[in-house]
């Protein structure tokens, strides 16, 4: 007989066995149903619900004068189509459809044949359409009775104003460009992303089986805020006849690209900035499959060594220290041997002029002169280097100005504290060289130049929804009573020099300012490039002597001479030149300058 299998003991610890586990279940229900209760609403709501962001109107942006449109937000129609539903005969009547309404060639009619194969439920067939365009498309489609397709609103960024180029929108290395996102991409979209596009507003409904919302249930949980509308500090006509211009110059000398820039040296306001080549806004999804390049803004985004326009600075530095005087006497050798004779610096045409005034040295630019002024600035080279190092740093180079467009960069300037210099590198540094700036920072150091000695705040939005936008100075850089110096210095270099008076001078008007050429460096190959320079030139115009109105920054980047000797290269636009013909069209504008009955810099009487 066999023994009794069941124990007290076993039936106690099956039971407890089942009370723990219904414990842990009760709990698990319980900590379900109270701690994770807003979980689980949620997720049923997530279910049951679609939460929607609407994106808001993107703001329009507009020229100074408030009315002349130069980006805005319209809305487009695409063509959608559910090519699992079209048969060949109706793949072949959508084609000829489409190519007949908008006139579509022979490779446009094969890529939509091509986005029609069979087998895709949703394929956009085109996109950007006008609303007429559509309406003409939909109203042939319903006619012919082909099925599976359907229409799509979508907002689309567009810039009505030609540029001054073939295939340009007006400003668009400025502007620069809102993708499909809804996204701002460089200049100013970029930089006013935020209040441009404003916040969108968020919409729920009750959604069918499908995920579709139903509309009978739709309500607004946060309406948004709508984009802001920008005022820019640019006038249009000016900005036009400055693209004209560069892209004209850019023809003649066969440079890699030229850019200028024309900015209110009392304000900081930008009233025209250009480069080309150049692009269109509109159309910037085919310029960045080919030239994505193009994008960048080579006045904000992009530095160069600007060459003898920065003896200007060695100006400044020689006449708060009072080492020299415009008048002091000074004599050119040609070439001055440095660092103990291993190294040396020369005049462009390598020849002495012997003594000559410092003005005068500035007006022919003497190279020799310059690095002689940078050498004496101090007791010794650290203290010299210091003083000019200083100076640069004071009139903002090697920070960014603070313009109100992306991308803007600090430029390239060399710390002697850090590395000391050598006299070679101080008496390059004296014209321009071993530095690296942007156009838009020369145009504001010269403007403090001439201004009175205020180092403006650069900028490019005028009004914010109509109302205007205070901008601030970046302190005063300059003793006031040194600006007509300055300004007496620049009008004596065009004034002077047979080379420069013949084509910079302007009948009726005060111009002043400075050439400079350089080399260009060649990284890949680790000398300088061959047969091609940086031409730059910066200067001032105005309408009464001793009063400038505008200050005007060229740089013609990497240009070909039609004439290159020692000494003596020339271009047929040459940057002074180009200097001039943006300066006599920006005194044509009508009422650009405002007046100015008391005059802020006052020179010498020039008789």
């Amino acid at each position: 007989m066999l023994g009794r299998t069941d124990s007290r003991g076993r039936l106690l610890f099956l039971l407890l066995a089942f009370v723990v586990a219904a414990t842990v279940i009760v709990g698990r229900l319980g900590w379900w149903q109270i701690a994770r209760q807003a979980d689980l609403a949620e997720a049923a709501h997530r279910q049951i619900y679609l939460r929607t962001e609407v994106p808001a109107q993107r703001g329009t942006i507009y020229d100074r004068s408030g009315t002349i449109i130069l980006a805005e937000t319209v809305t487009r129609v695409r063509v959608i189509a559910d090519t699992t539903r079209l048969g060949a005969a109706d793949r072949d009547a959508l084609t000829a459809i489409l190519a007949e309404v908008l006139g579509l060639d022979e490779a446009a009619t094969a890529t939509v044949q091509a986005r029609l194969a069979p087998g895709r439920a949703y394929v956009v067939v085109v996109r950007d359409l006008t609303p007429d365009a559509a309406d003409a498309i939909r109203a042939r489609v319903t006619e012919s009775g082909v099925r599976g397709i359907s229409f799509e609103n979508e907002s689309v960024r567009v810039h009505p104003q030609s540029g001054g180029g073939p295939e340009t929108s007006l400003a668009a290395h400025l502007m620069g460009f809102v993708n499909r996102e809804g996204t701002g991409q460089y200049g100013v979209e970029q930089f006013y992303q935020d209040e441009l596009a404003g916040l969108p507003a968020i919409v729920e409904s009750d959604r069918d089986a499908n995920g579709k919302p139903v509309i009978e249930t739709q309500h607004t949980v946060d309406a948004g805020t709508a984009g802001v509308d920008l005022s820019l500090t640019i006038d249009a006509s000016l900005q036009l006849a400055l693209e004209q211009e560069v892209m004209s110059a850019w023809v003649a000398d066969r440079a890699k690209s030229v850019s200028a820039v024309i900015l209110d040296p009392y304000t900081g306001e930008i009233l025209a900035e250009a480069t080309y080549p150049s692009y269109d806004a509109s159309d910037y999804a085919s310029v960045a499959t080919t030239d994505p390049g193009r994008f960048v803004d080579p006045v904000v985004s992009e530095v160069y060594e600007p060459g003898s326009v920065f003896k200007m600075l060695t100006v400044i530095a020689g006449l708060e220290t009072g080492t020299v005087t415009l008048a002091s006497e000074i004599d050119d050798t040609g070439t001055l041997r440095l660092d103990g004779g291993r190294t040396h610096i020369d005049d462009a045409d390598r020849k002495a002029m012997g003594v000559m005034t410092f003005e005068d040295a500035i007006a022919f630019s003497r190279n020799v002169v310059a690095a002689k002024v940078a050498l004496g600035l101090g007791p010794s080279l650290d203290a010299s280097s210091a003083v000019l190092h200083e100076v640069w740093l004071r009139l903002g180079f090697g920070s960014r100005t603070g313009i109100d467009l992306a991308g803007e960069v600090n430029g390239i300037v060399r710390d002697p504290a850090d590395t000391p210099w050598r006299e070679i590198d101080l008496a390059n540094g004296a014209f321009g060289q071993g530095v690296a700036v942007t156009p838009l920072q020369l145009a504001a150091g010269f403007s403090a130049m001439v201004n009175g000695g205020t180092l403006v705040s650069p900028h490019v939005v005028k009004a914010v929804d109509g109302t205007p936008v205070e901008v601030g100075d970046r302190g005063q850089v300059i003793d006031p009573a040194l600006s007509p110096d300055l300004v007496e210095l620049m009008h004596h270099v065009v004034a002077t020099v047979p080379f420069y008076r013949d084509r910079t001078l302007i009948p009726g008007y005060d111009v002043g300012g400075k050439t400079g050429t350089a080399q260009i460096w060649d990284t890949e190959i680790g000398n300088w490039k061959t047969g091609v320079f940086n031409f730059s030139f910066v200067g001032y115009i105005g309408r009464d002597a001793g009063h400038p109105d505008l200050v005007i920054a060229v740089r013609i980047n990497e240009g070909h001479p039609s004439v290159r000797r020692v000494g003596q290269l020339e271009m047929p636009v040459m940057s002074f030149e180009l200097f001039r013909r943006i300066a006599t069209d920006a005194m044509a504008i009508p009422g650009l300058l405002p007046d100015r009955p008391t005059p802020v810099v006052l020179v010498p009487n020039r008789d």
